[in-house]
């Protein structure tokens, strides 16, 4: 019986979409995430009286047939990349890009990764750095008798040192976008790769067209809502179990079948 199949396959779809709702759930507090949509497709049909085909030699065609479909299969994990809402730390090294736009992180293999995640500090050479000590590009250096820093909308890194009245102008943070954000890779860490459906990154300073800009002492939260992820796991559960519910119905028929004499 393709029924038996047919709702292995779903059962197999809402796994995984449980699966994607719990990841979700999981980063709700996951700073600089986006939250990820389980889609699907519907598998191949059996035509077992194809649609359109001639049904008599008087020219008369069949109007609809008969298609059996096969089930269902996940298509994609599609990112949602609309923006989070943004919360205070006043941490000077906390920034949250306003808009679209990634910060580019130099990864230890020499590749560039980007991220959302604005939560920097400082490494032992006074570079603006990850929590896990990877480069802000392009580097910045704050001066060890720094005594305030300052990054404005625009990406201007301004510290001030004692003694000084004006501030230094240490360096520029630049952002880059891509035409298609949803397909970057991501990498774990709140770091993303750079991949063929996501296209080229075009880099820029921040404010200017198409760019976000950035805020000093924010942070951009996680873009999830509890509220209808739990329903969507409601749901996703109801689903599951009907489709299992299919399978114990087909076992049934099946045993009825086999006790015909």
């Amino acid at each position: 019986m393709r029924s038996l199949h047919i709702g292995a396959t779903g059962m197999l779809a809402q796994q995984t979409n449980v699966e994607v709702i719990s990841n979700n759930i999981a980063n709700m507090n996951t700073t600089g995430y986006t939250r990820r949509r389980a889609e699907f497709q519907d598998l191949l049909y059996q035509n077992l009286r194809r649609v359109g085909s001639a049904s008599s030699d008087q020219g008369t065609i069949v109007p609809s047939g008969v298609q059996l479909g096969l089930g269902v299969k996940t298509a994609a994990v599609y990112r949602i990349t609309e923006q989070g809402s943004l919360v205070a730390t006043d941490n000077s090294l906390d920034l949250a890009i306003q808009g679209k736009g990634y910060f580019q992180i130099q990864m230890p293999s020499g590749d560039t990764a980007y991220t959302r995640d604005g939560s920097f500090q400082l490494s032992p050479d006074g570079e603006i750095v990850t929590h896990d000590g990877y480069s802000l590009l392009p580097g910045i250096s704050v001066p060890e008798d720094a005594v305030g820093v300052t990054v404005n909308a625009s990406g201007e890194v301004l510290v001030k040192l004692d003694g000084q009245v004006q501030a230094t102008n240490v360096g520029q943070i630049q952002l880059a976008i891509f035409a298609n954000e949803a397909g970057l890779e991501a990498k774990g860490e709140n770091l993303f790769l750079e991949t063929a459906a996501s296209g080229a990154p075009t880099i820029s300073n921040p404010g200017e067209a198409g760019y976000g800009t950035l805020l000093q002492g924010f942070l951009e939260t996680s873009n999830v809502n509890v509220v209808s992820e739990i329903t969507e796991l409601i749901s996703a559960q109801r689903a599951y179990e009907m489709n299992s519910k299919v399978i114990s119905t087909s076992d049934e028929m099946l045993a009825t079948l086999n006790q015909l004499k």
